[in-house]
């Protein structure tokens, strides 16, 4: 890779069937992007599957390009296409795991630091219920959280989504956010700015992790 070439995170939605990614790494070759790494995210019912997407593009290539050229194979769908962050690369679960047992005094901090890479969101917060609810720790592209703020992301029981609209913080657009427990005073909160939504298996993953922080 390049220094001077971008990096997107791109999710594509096509048929789970022999060829398909095929097809669709062929149609981004097609448009000299390069892909750094492919992710299965979730198996559907219906005979599709949801891929991740590490794509290089040429400095000249715009992010439509590729787009254009994935959607124009048959049944495959462009979900969503961002910029990567900078340095970015696939992490699984199980790095996450290994990270957080480490040092468990501080497996709540490691979690939000990596959840921008294993999650691919925009950004994470550990959220402090008590006594005035704020940020204690964050990635740097969160949002500053004020007890207003904190109000839009109850309840505090369980793992769930909330979508805000443009404006829920000065100067932010539309985000959708998973909010998970850690203890009855603190929680995690991940966004993304724009989208796509979290799928249930990626929720279900975040409150797995969220539980074994001591």
């Amino acid at each position: 890779m390049g220094e001077d070439e971008p990096v997107f995170l791109m999710r594509v939605t096509l048929p789970d069937r022999p060829g398909s990614l095929g097809a669709v790494a062929t149609a981004i070759g097609g448009i000299n992007g390069d892909i750094n790494a492919v992710e299965i995210v979730e198996k559907k019912a219906d005979g599709l599957v949801v891929d991740d997407f590490i794509v290089d593009l040429p400095p000249n290539q715009l992010p439509e390009t590729i787009v254009a050229a994935c959607q124009n194979l048959p049944d495959v769908h462009v979900e969503w296409i961002s910029r990567y962050p900078e340095g970015g690369g696939l992490q699984s679960d199980l790095e996450a795991l290994e990270r957080m047992a480490a040092e468990p005094e501080h497996a709540a901090e490691t979690l939000v630091s990596l959840c921008p890479v294993v999650f691919r969101s925009h950004w994470a917060v550990l959220i402090e219920l008590s006594p005035t609810p704020g940020s204690s720790y964050s990635t740097t592209l969160a949002p500053d959280v004020t007890p207003e703020i904190v109000e839009q992301l109850a309840p505090f029981d369980a793992t769930h989504r909330v979508d805000l609209p443009a404006g829920w913080a000065p100067g932010w657009g539309d985000s959708t956010i998973v909010v998970t427990p850690l203890t009855q005073d603190r929680v995690i909160a991940i966004g993304r700015l724009g989208g796509p939504v979290f799928l249930d298996s990626e929720i279900a993953r975040l409150n797995h992790l969220a539980a074994l922080v001591k």
